[in-house]
Parts: C-alpha cells; structure tokens; sequence
C-alpha cells in the first residue's frame, strides 16, 4: 500500500520584507465607472433547508461575476433573463452596455429548488456551463476576443443528477481527442448523519470527450466522486489532467460511482468494531496477556515460547502471534495458564523493572492495551504541575506562560487546521499531504490561465501566494509573490466578502458586503525625501492603501480584478475601479 507524501511549502526569504512598516493611506481619487444592467442579476437566495455553514461557503458567498482570464479585462455574468452577458474593456472613458453572448435554453424560473448558475472558461475557445439545475452545458466559443467572429454553440448538454456548481475546468487535446474535464461540487444530503449536519461535499470529476474529428458528439467517459464534509477552499484540475489538488478543513476521498452510502457505512462500521486480538496491561513487574481461545480448545492445542526478547504463540497448529518483545523478559519465570471463561492468560516478567511499555510485540496493531484506573491516576498526578484549568494561574510570576492581553481577535484562528492534498487521476489515491496549520486560506487568482490557478495563504501576518506545478516533482508549489502585513489587516475586516489580486500581483484588494472596496498596494518608489522617525534612516518606497466607496446600496454580489481595473457587481449595477499601476 503506497503512502503518501507529507511535503511543505517552501518560503522564498528574499521575497518576504521583515522592516515593513505598513500601509499609508492614499486620498488619490480612485476613478470609477458604473453601468447600469438591463436586468437584474440571477442570485439565487438560500432555501430554508440550506441551512448549514458549507450552504452558506458554497453557495451564499458564490461570486457572480466571473473573469475570463484568457481575455484582457473581460468580465460576465448571468442576469435573470437567463442570459450570460459580457463586458470587455478597452477604454474607460468609451464603455459600452454590456452585451449578450448567450441565452441559457432553459426557463430558471420553473425551478424552485435550483441553484445558482455557474461558468467557466475552459480555454480560449471552449467554455463549461451549468444552468443551476443539474444540467451541464459545454460550449464551443471561437475566439472570444473578436465580437465579429465570435460565437457560442452547445456540443454536450446532458443532466447529471442533483444540481451543482462548477469550480474549474480544463481542455486536453491528446492524439485528436479532444476532451473537457471539470469539476462539479453537491451538498447532498445524509440520512445516515446522526451527530453531524446531516450533509456531506460532493466533487464529481467528470470528464466529456470526441474521439475524433469524424464524431461530431461529445459523450462523458468517466466519472469519478470525491466525499468530503466541508466545502473546500480551492480545487483545481491539474493542465495534463493527470490529477487534483483539493484544500480543505476536512479530508476528501474517492468513492466509486453508484456505490451505496448505506453499503459503505456499514464497511466501515465492521472494520470500526473488528475486536482486538488479544488484551493486554501491564504493572512496574509484569505484563499479563489475555487471549480469548476457540471453543473447545485443549492444553494440547496451545504452544507458547518464551525467549528473553522474543515470543511465539501457536493455537491449534496456526501462528496466533509472534515478534520481537519492547524490552526484555525474564524467559525462565514467565508463565500461561488457561482460566475458566476459556481464555489463555500470560504472565511475561519483566527483566528492567519499572520501564513502561509502550507496546507489546514491536509493529503490531492486533492488540489493545488496558490501562488500570490507579495507573491513570498517578500519570495525572505526575503531569499536575504542567497543567492548569486557568488561562495565566500565577499573573505575578516572573515570566507567565501566556498573556491573553497581547492577543487580538485577528490572531486567532480556526482551531481545525486545513491541508492541502494531491490526488492522482488513475489511482484515485493521494499522492502528497501539506498540513497547512494555522496558514489561513485567503483567495486564488489566475495569475497563467495554462497553468493552474494560484491560492494565497496567510504566513504570520503576511499573505503569500502560491503558484502549483504539477510537472516539478521536487517544487510542486512555487512562492511567488508576498503582500506584506496583509494576512493580519484583511483578519480585522469583518465585513469582508470577497477578495482578490492582480494577476501580475501589483496590487490586492478586498470588499465588504456594502459599499466599500479597500486596495492594498505593493510598496513602491516615492517622489519625496522622507524618513523614519524612529531610525532616522531615509524611506525609498512607501506601500499604499486606497479606499473606494461605491454609491449604491445594492449588496455586493461579484468581485473581480484585472491588472489595471477592478470590477464590482451589485444586482443592479457593474462598477468599474480604475487602478493605475505605479512604475
């Protein structure tokens, strides 16, 4: 059985500034546009029944504007007209109406218990699709730069069950078969749940092909199902489509198609109950072993061998237990005996009194020890003193082990810890284990639409950004680029909804439900001569903070950036932000 790797991220130091001083507020004017929409934006509000904090992850802080990062400053969205509606940028001062560019075939509002609906820009010319009721659209789109030449048409349309999501697609053309993998998230429900919240994170990897240029369909040619309980923060198709990386709270693992829940429950419910071998306990002299015997059983049918670190039992010809001992025995005065309920008990002697054994038999799992209560108690008693029920029982001592009074509330942090997994394609086994700890999972962005997309995690109080490559074995994940201190200020934002950076990471930005939008600059060069009070030394760049507030009171429902412009989505309302980029 192949194990998987536990790896780490590697931190590039010369990309971290440790003498950053922080951001500068800016009162610049920030430029900004706003369009109003012919229709409203299709939002699709949370049902009673979706009442669940991963409902609330996956689909009540959906973003419903979405960029398409194969074109420069292209953004779309879908209205309640069932139309997906594109706006693409060339000059602020000449915007135009967003335009239609397709009309989902079927009637939204017709279904009550549909989600919202979601795109995804596969490559240049292919786009994936899914109208909110689990039918899954891939669209051919030429090139979707040039308006004349440019046109969407359906080559796969097919339900797939329960309505869903999508989070990334990719397109692979291998040998002439052109192929389109993606990515469809589900919360399902769970009737076997008894403790939890009755629903479980659904991933299908489906993957739709044409195996040549003569067949004109596309048809699904395999479809595999990933079960998790939180919603994960980022999940992405690797380019070769060789394989996944997921990051979540909680594990994710594939589980064949069409398998029974129940069916499943109950495997792992048997290997749950499966009863130990054998018992065993244990004093500062001896060990005692307990062996529950077969019926029937005779002192004929029972070989036991003692040697000073070493024991072999055989019950009726079959080898019942044999291995290398923790520690030493005293052979010669070690004793088994059969008791009266039919069971085998072994004394072993200890030849180094007092050492406790951690196990038996070196390497073995088939045994369960037992721990007496007294022994409990007096490991408690030993340990009393590292131990307190207060947070700081002795204020007055010289150095206290913990000052709560230095902590803020944006120091703290989930108290699960969240990993990031590599799933292989073929397999369906995981490959490579990140334990990411306390680094808190901030955004992706799509910094190279052929590679994977990026996702920035905080590091102390900095957020760093984090380019995969499936293809380098040895760096799987590259540090890219570091918004300094911006771990720590977007923690103090708690309004915040969405967030997001440059592509060419010049700048991040964040926004709060209403209103604000708050842009966070990398530091650079000033005009000015200006110094540190505190060193005296002479200050080079200066790192800038921006704030822009929107003039509606519409929630904010989309939030996307572009090198140079920002792009908000209210439900009425597209505002466009113009950031200039600082040399």
């Amino acid at each position: 059985m192949e194990v998987a790797a536990n790896c780490s991220l590697r931190v590039k130091r010369p990309l971290l500034d440790p003498r950053f001083e922080g951001y500068k507020l800016s009162l610049e004017p920030l430029p900004c546009y706003q369009l109003e929409l012919d229709a409203a934006v299709a939002e699709v509000k949370l049902r009673d029944d979706q009442y669940t904090l991963e409902h609330m992850h996956a689909f009540g802080m959906y973003n419903y504007l979405h960029c398409d990062s194969w074109y420069q400053d292209s953004v779309y969205y879908i209205d309640n007209l069932g139309r997906i509606m594109n706006l693409t940028v060339m000059l602020d001062t000449a915007l135009g109406k967003p335009r239609e560019v397709f009309r989902l075939p079927t009637d939204l509002t017709a279904y009550d218990n549909r989600l919202c609906a979601s795109i995804h820009f596969t490559s240049s010319t292919w786009v994936t699709l899914s109208d909110g009721t689990g039918r899954l659209y891939i669209i051919g789109t030429d090139e979707r730069g040039n308006s004349a030449s440019e046109k969407w048409e359906i080559m796969f349309n097919e339900e797939l069950g329960n309505p869903f999501i999508i989070i990334h697609s990719i397109s692979l053309l291998k040998a002439e078969e052109h192929s389109v993998a993606t990515l469809l998230l589900r919360i399902e429900k769970e009737d076997l749940d008894r403790k939890g919240s009755g629903f479980f994170v659904s991933l299908e990897w489906v993957t739709i092909s044409k195996k040549n240029k003569d067949n004109e369909k596309y048809e699904i040619i395999k479809r595999d199902i990933l079960r998790g309980k939180s919603v994960p923060n980022y999940a992405a198709i690797e380019p070769d489509g060789n394989g996944l990386m997921i990051i979540s709270y909680k594990s994710f693992a594939f589980v064949p198609v069409g398998q029974d829940i129940a069916e499943n429950k109950d495997e792992d419910m048997s290997d749950k109950i499966k009863e130990p071998l054998y018992y065993w306990q244990q004093t500062e002299d001896d060990l005692t072993v307990t062996i529950r015997l077969p019926e029937d059983s005779t002192k004929e049918d029972i070989q036991v061998q003692f040697l000073p670190e070493h024991v072999n039992i055989v019950l009726k010809g079959q080898r019942f237990l044999e291995g290398n001992l923790y520690s030493s025995i005293d052979h010669e005065s070690s004793t088994w005996i059969i008791k009266e309920n039919n069971s085998l008990e072994i004394s072993l002697i200890k030849k180094n009194e007092g050492l406790t054994w951690p196990e038996l038999v070196v390497g073995d799992k088939q045994g369960e020890f037992i721990r007496d209560s007294a022994q409990c108690a007096a490991i408690a008693e030993r340990l009393m003193h590292l131990t307190s029920e207060e947070l700081n029982p002795n204020p007055d001592k010289e150095k206290p082990p913990c000052n709560a009074q230095e902590l803020e509330e944006c120091d703290i942090f989930f108290e699960e810890s969240s990993s990031l997994c590599r799933f292989d394609g073929s397999t369906l086994k995981t490959t490579h284990v990140v334990n990411l700890g306390s680094n808190q999972y901030l955004f992706s962005v799509i910094v190279d639409p052929k590679e994977m997309p990026c996702f920035c995690l905080r590091h102390d109080v900095d957020a760093l950004l984090w380019q995969p490559h499936s293809s380098k074995q040895g760096e799987m994940w590259e540090h890219i680029a570091t918004f300094n201190a911006l771990g720590y200020v977007q923690a103090s934002k708690r309004d915040k909804k969405f967030f997001a950076c440059a592509p060419n990471h010049s700048y991040a930005a964040l926004c709060e439900c209403l209103r604000r939008v708050f842009i966070y600059r990398q530091p650079a060069p000033v005009c000015t001569v200006l110094y540190n009070r505190k060193e005296g030394r002479q200050v080079g760049q200066v790192a800038k903070q921006q704030v822009a507030s929107l003039e509606t009171n519409d929630p904010i429902l989309g939030f996307q950036a572009t090198n140079e412009r920002l792009f908000v989505l209210t439900t009425r309302n597209l505002f466009l932000i113009k950031v200039k980029t600082e040399n």
